[in-house]
C-alpha cells in the first residue's frame, strides 16, 4: 500500500524547518510514499527543489496572522486531497493544519516542534497544549526542545527526538581567490561567518561587539553577516558606531551560501536559543570549526574543544578568545573541522533522518 502524505509548513524559503522538510519530503521512499506539500503563507526558494523531485506543491496565500478564508482554502484542500497522514511544522503550521486536518477527519496527524519558543504567550501555550490531545506524534529536533515543551505541558509520551540531517559537505566552485575579490577583500585576511535571520534571538550585536574586540589585537579577521531580518538597519548603525566598517560586512539574504562557507576559517553563532541550527551543521559538514553558544540544542552538535567551541550565551571575550585561538593554530583548526565533518556524517546524515521518519510514519500509520 502507498501512503499520501501531506507536509503543511508556512513558507517554503530556505530556512531552517524549510530545508529540513525538503529533504524528508525528497527523501522518503516514493514506492511507498505519495508526498504533497502545502505551503501556507508563500513559496519560496525550496518550491524549485521539490518541485523537480516530482513532489506537488500547493501554495494556500494566507495574508493575516488569523485568516479564517486561509483556513477554509487549506480546509478544502485536505478534503480534496484525502492524506493518510497530515505532517505539520512551525507554529502556524501546526495550528491551522492540524485544526483543519482533524475537521476533515485525517486518519493520523503528526506535529513538529523545531525550536525553544519562548515567544509564545499564552494563548499559543493553550492552542499547543489543546491540539497535542489528538495529535498521534509531536516531533522535535533535540533534547533541548523536548524538555522545553515537557516543561510546557505537553505529553511526554507523544514527544519524539528525530535530529535534522544535513548532506555531506562539498567543495565550493569557487576559489578563495575569486570569493575574496567577489567581496573586496585582501587576499591575507581571515574569514568569521555568521548565517542567521537578524533579529533578538540570534544576538547578532554580540558577534559585531567580538569583531570589535579581535580587532584590538589583530588586523586580519573579517566578519561576514549573511542574512536579513528586521533588525538590520539597527545593527549597521551599532556596527557604525563601534567603527568596525572596514571590518564587518552585510552581505544580506544570499542563495549561494555553499559556496561561501567552505572557505570560511571559522562559524560562529552567538543565538540564545536554537533547535537545531542548520547554519552550524552545514559548516560542520564542510569542515569548518564552529563557536558557539552553549545552549542544549547546539551542545548536542558539538564536542566542546573536539568538533568545535561552546561559549556561554553573551560572552563575547570567550568567542574573541577561541576564535584568536584558531587563527593562530591551523592545525587545530583543521583537526576540529575533520572531527565536525565525520561527525555529521556518522550522526546527522539525512538518510539517518529521513528513515527515522520513514519508520515513525510507518508505526502511526499502522497503529490503531
Amino acid at each position: 500500500m502507498r501512503y499520501r502524505i501531506l507536509q503543511i509548513i508556512p513558507s517554503l524559503d530556505r530556512a531552517g524547518a524549510e530545508k529540513q522538510m525538503t529533504l524528508l519530503a525528497c527523501g522518503l521512499p516514493k514506492e511507498e510514499f505519495e508526498v504533497h506539500v502545502c505551503a501556507l503563507t508563500r513559496g519560496g526558494p525550496m518550491e524549485a527543489e521539490l518541485q523537480g523531485a516530482g513532489i506537488p506543491v500547493h501554495v494556500i496565500g494566507k495574508r493575516w496572522r488569523a485568516d479564517v478564508q486561509a483556513y477554509w482554502r487549506l480546509r478544502r484542500h485536505i478534503a480534496q486531497l484525502r492524506p493518510d497522514l497530515v505532517h505539520t511544522w512551525l507554529f502556524a503550521g501546526n495550528a491551522y493544519g492540524r485544526w483543519a486536518a482533524f475537521a476533515c477527519g485525517t486518519p493520523k496527524v503528526i506535529a513538529s516542534e523545531r525550536c525553544e519558543d519562548p515567544w509564545k504567550g499564552l494563548l499559543e501555550k493553550i492552542i499547543d497544549r489543546y491540539l497535542a490531545r489528538k495529535t498521534d506524534r509531536i516531533v522535535v529536533n533535540s533534547r533541548g526542545v523536548r524538555d522545553f515543551y515537557i516543561r510546557h505541558g505537553l505529553p511526554t509520551e507523544k514527544l519524539e527526538v528525530i535530529p535534522n540531517g544535513v548532506p555531506p559537505g562539498q567543495p565550493s566552485p569557487v576559489t578563495r581567490q575569486q570569493l575574496l575579490a567577489e567581496l573586496g577583500l585582501p587576499e591575507n585576511c581571515s574569514l568569521v561567518g555568521l548565517i542567521a535571520r537578524l533579529w533578538p534571538q540570534k544576538r547578532v550585536k554580540d558577534a559585531i561587539w567580538a569583531a570589535d574586540l579581535l580587532k584590538v589585537i589583530r588586523d586580519d579577521v573579517h566578519l561576514l553577516i549573511i542574512g536579513d531580518g528586521p533588525q538590520r538597519d539597527r545593527l549597521r548603525r551599532f556596527r557604525d558606531q563601534c567603527q568596525i566598517r572596514d571590518k564587518v560586512h552585510f552581505l544580506g539574504h544570499r542563495d549561494d551560501v555553499p559556496r561561501i562557507v567552505p572557505h570560511l576559517d571559522v562559524l560562529w553563532s552567538t543565538s540564545a536559543y536554537e533547535g537545531q541550527s542548520n547554519a552550524i551543521m552545514e559548516a560542520m559538514a564542510a569542515g569548518v570549526p564552529v563557536a558557539a553558544t552553549d545552549i542544549p540544542g547546539t551542545r548536542e552538535l558539538i564536542e566542546q574543544g573536539v568538533s568545535g567551541f561552546l561559549f556561554p550565551v553573551g560572552d563575547r571575550a570567550s568567542l574573541a578568545r577561541y576564535t584568536h585561538k584558531l587563527l593562530n593554530d591551523p592545525e587545530l583548526a583543521r583537526r576540529m573541522g575533520q572531527a565536525a565533518r565525520q561527525r555529521m556524517l556518522a550522526q546527522f546524515s539525512v538518510e539517518s533522518m529521513v528513515s527515522r521518519y520513514a519508520e515513525l510514519y510507518r508505526k502511526v500509520l499502522e497503529s490503531e
